[in-house]
């Protein structure tokens, strides 16, 4: 499959007399695909039941005349004002109580039954219109699920749809209604006499004296992902009854609160939209140093891990729905990209699989919330540094081999549900699933490999080398067993297998690695000023367990105390390493497997397809590499 670019653009923004020329120059640029109508509701449907397709027929007519494929967006993410007054109580509560307010976007309950039949009569409305449109190459459903924080919802529709969910988790024996006593005995309700006798009698876990019995939070995580999964899959099945084009949905960076896996698996391809500049200030956890070093240029690891994150979200296929072109409005700070990381961005995405790069916007918008929000153009239609770049890499495109994707030799597993458990009970102050998973990732890529990332119901390892599962704090039986025979160097812990599925601590105490006689006796959380010095170089930051039994000792503490333990090819970390020490353990399993491991410059990262070798330099100076000196921002393609 062929390598292509797109733009995302707004017609409903703009005089009709200009969208021809739009057209135009985005076919001259080398586009191909142009994603509307995402926001577009108000246009759509200016008064309850009164549909105005005629300027959405034209413009989907004009793009489509001037060559370029259109990805239709449904526009269930901003529901226009009108439609409060239908549904006066279809807006989310915050933990607190209060309303998620009309006046930006995505004001909406997703447990809310009469704002989900309009998101289905709208969808039908609009499949059945364009399903069969020549034009309408793609479709996108909604516009960033979980986008400001708004998957999860404390309102009276959430509470009513929270506790039939709970009936379904824990039916009763007989099949009619569910077991209120199995709920009680599986989140330990006798603590602090907190038994239910009826499920209507469980409210949401907000608002409480003290903390919420972990267990009702993590009950309640879980149910609030399959409310978005519900949502989308209801768009997804008339789309597709409708139209043969397939579907995606451009989930964010750093959004976990509902389970990107389960939702794509009704999807034919996953997008996401990456923000370099944005996310570096607003998202990454980077160190002061490094945010002032990639200021311009972003986090040389955080889109990558994005990257090999939706490759996986969507079974191997994937997009970039907005990339960044220049300047954001939103992030703390917002820098204006080094010359060159347009072009290394768009590249990054083609180096790990991705079909198709659409610009975050064509023209810059002049009014409301992100008319800060660089585009390919500036308001006056004049050219925006991001477009010439845009237009190099389509020259360049026309030479370059299609999407060659191959598979890596490393393996990361990453969980959604573990983060929510995390999230949970972190254990201590700033600790998180992402962020220990983000730290292994990063430790991967400046050992110069590349890493296909794995859903925890992955039971195939087979051509890994190496697989990496930390934190994983519920592990499935025939996980454990898949990993422990897969024959590949096995990296797991700290908090793996912590917890059972109902957040108990289970007994055997963990890990209870098949293979591994390996126990965690005891865990703490450590202050920042903290850390544990581990001979041979490196510290414990964060998170520290105590461990038992019979395997060998990998790292120990300068009291001779173990941090990570092997037995075969089992390793069981037993702490939160900094990056000298998980640069130790990456190198160490590299060696016992056979990785080509690399000693990489600071910034510079690789990244291999089938027949390719890319070279970045996520640096504002030039750098001296083992495939020779990469300039600044550079990009090096290499046949293997």
């Amino acid at each position: 499959m062929r390598r292509t670019l797109g733009v995302c653009y707004y017609p409903e923004h703009w005089p009709e007399e200009l969208w021809a020329e739009d057209a135009r120059r985005m076919a001259e640029t080398g586009l191909t695909w142009v994603r509307i109508g995402e926001f577009a509701w108000s246009r759509i449907e200016p008064e309850p039941d009164q549909l105005d397709w005629g300027w959405l027929d034209r413009a989907i007519e004009t793009l489509g005349a001037a060559g370029l494929k259109v990805v239709l967006g449904t526009p269930t993410a901003t529901p226009p004002r009108w439609m409060l007054n239908r549904h006066p109580d279809m807006l989310a509560l915050d933990s607190e109580g209060r309303p998620r307010k009309f006046g930006s976007r995505r004001h909406y309950c997703f447990s809310h039954a009469g704002y989900l039949e309009e998101c289905r009569r709208i969808v039908t409305e609009l499949a059945h219109r364009y399903g069969r449109n020549p034009y309408v190459a793609a479709w996108q459903a909604d516009n960033e699920y979980g986008c400001h924080d708004t998957v999860i919802s404390y309102s009276d529709a959430a509470r009513r749809a929270f506790r039939d969910w709970l009936r379904a988790q824990f039916p009763a024996v007989n099949g009619n209604g569910g077991d209120i006593g199995a709920l009680n005995r599986a989140w330990g309700n006798v603590f602090w006499s907190m038994d239910y006798a009826d499920f209507d009698d469980i409210d949401l876990p907000n608002l409480t004296v003290t903390e919420p019995n972990p267990a009702h939070s993590l009950a309640f995580r879980r149910f609030s992902s399959a409310q978005v999964v519900r949502f989308n899959r209801a768009q997804a099945d008339i789309i597709r009854a409708h139209s043969d084009a397939p579907i995606a949905h451009n989930y964010m960076g750093r959004v976990t609160e509902f389970d990107h896996f389960d939702l794509g698996a009704d999807l034919d391809i996953a997008s996401w939209d990456s923000y370099p500049l944005g996310f570096l200030e607003d998202r990454v956890g980077a160190s002061d140093a490094d945010q002032r070093h990639f200021a311009r240029q972003g986090d040389p690891d955080f889109q990558a891990f994005h990257h090999d994150l939706y490759r996986a979200v969507g079974r191997g296929r994937w997009w970039i729905m907005e990339q960044q072109p220049g300047p954001v409005n939103w992030a703390p700070y917002n820098p204006a990209p080094l010359p060159g990381m347009v072009r290394l961005w768009t590249w990054e995405a083609f180096a790990h699989g991705a079909e198709a790069v659409c610009y975050f916007r064509w023209r810059q918008a002049p009014f409301a919330q992100e008319q800060m929000h660089a585009g390919l153009l500036r308001p006056d239609s004049a050219e925006a540094p991001g477009l010439a770049e845009a237009r190099q890499v389509a020259g360049e495109l026309a030479d370059a081999p299609g999407v060659d994707p191959e598979q890596a030799p490393v393996a990361l597993i990453f969980d959604y549900d573990a983060d929510w458990a995390w999230k949970v009970q972190p254990h201590g102050k700033g600790l998180s699933y992402f962020s220990l998973v983000f730290d292994h990732y990063r430790a991967l890529r400046r050992a110069g490999l590349s890493v296909d990332i794995l859903p925890p119901s992955a039971r195939d390892f087979s051509g890994y080398r190496a697989v990496f599962a930390p934190g994983l704090i519920h592990m499935a039986a025939d996980l454990k067993r898949a990993l422990a025979e897969s024959g590949a160097e096995i990296v797991i812990g700290p908090r793996s297998g912590a917890r059972d599925r109902n957040f108990s601590i289970p007994v055997p105490l963990p890990p209870s690695l098949p293979g591994l006689d390996v126990t965690v006796s005891r865990v703490e959380s450590l202050r920042p000023d903290m850390p544990v010095p581990v001979e041979g170089g490196g510290t414990v930051t964060g998170y520290r367990e105590e461990l038992a039994g019979s395997a060998d000792t990998v790292f120990a503490d300068y009291s001779g105390a173990p941090v990570a333990v092997r037995q075969g090819r089992l390793t069981y970390m037993g702490g939160w390493g900094d990056a000298e020490l998980l640069d130790r353990l990456v190198v160490g399993i590299g060696l016992r497997s056979q990785l080509p491991i690399l000693q990489l410059p600071l910034g510079v990262r690789v990244r291999d397809t089938a027949i390719e070798r890319f070279w970045f330099n996520h640096n504002s100076c030039p750098v001296e590499t083992p495939a020779g000196r990469l300039p600044a921002a550079g990009v090096l393609r290499v046949p293997r």
